[in-house]
């Protein structure tokens, strides 16, 4: 089946739009036409729409940076996808449990996000940011995203296998187990991982955050976790 055509300046707003990050909350105009490969004079044009919904504000310092819409529409997904109550507990009992990050992500399009992390009590771990957008793919988490949300054959294999293990796939240092989850309704939500310094994920540690996983998995998936309506 063809892939059904978008609209290419809606892409191109939101493709500026992505060009910000957890470290780079400001940039300028070069840096925005660097990152989204788009010239000066379409940004600033579309700039206009986008500051006009307040999508996209001008600092004095001539930085650009988000705008307070972009603010409401997080809040609102957030509490559309309210599994906090329930995963944060659980991440926190992983992460003290295995010693290593704790992280659930979710598909945010053609990359990943992590929606809630927990990281252990110790001086070297994996630290990672609420919010972050990685690539899909590539990593533990992002190989299961893919492979429960596009049913494809090339991923079969490890749909079959129920789990993934990524080392130093995105990062050479780190390395991460992941699993994916489910509501009690059967609906897939995202992938649940542990991620840590490769050089402490030998074959006897991949089994125990696996089995450590699978038991959040089973108790997580028998939770009623409820999405409720905004408003």
């Amino acid at each position: 089946m063809p892939e059904a055509k978008g609209v290419e300046a809606v892409e191109r707003a939101l493709s500026l739009l992505d060009c910000f990050e957890q470290d780079s909350p400001a940039l300028s105009l070069a840096e925005l036409s660097q990152r989204s490969g788009l010239y000066k004079s379409t940004i600033l044009r579309m700039i206009v729409s986008l500051s006009r919904f307040a999508y996209i504000e001008r600092g004095a310092d001539d930085l650009y940076r988000l705008g307070p819409s972009t603010w409401r529409l997080g809040s609102v997904f957030s509490h559309e996808f309210a599994l906090a109550d329930v995963l944060r507990p659980e991440l926190v009992r992983l992460s003290t449990q295995c010693r290593e990050t704790a992280s659930f992500y979710v598909r945010a399009g053609e990359r990943r996000v992590c929606l809630y992390r927990s990281e252990p009590v110790r001086s070297i771990r994996h630290s990672l940011a609420e919010g972050v957008m990685l690539p899909l793919g590539i990593g533990a988490s992002g190989r299961i995203l893919q492979a429960y949300s596009e049913n494809q054959d090339d991923t079969a294999q490890l749909r079959q296998q129920g789990y993934a293990v990524s080392l130093g796939e995105r990062d050479p240092e780190v390395a991460a187990v992941a699993v994916p989850l489910w509501m009690a309704s059967g609906e897939f939500v995202g992938a649940l991982a542990l991620s840590g310094l490769i050089n402490r994920f030998d074959e006897a540690q991949q089994q125990a955050l696996l089995a450590a996983l699978l038991e959040s998995q089973e108790r997580l998936s028998s939770v009623k976790m409820k999405m409720p309506r905004a408003g």
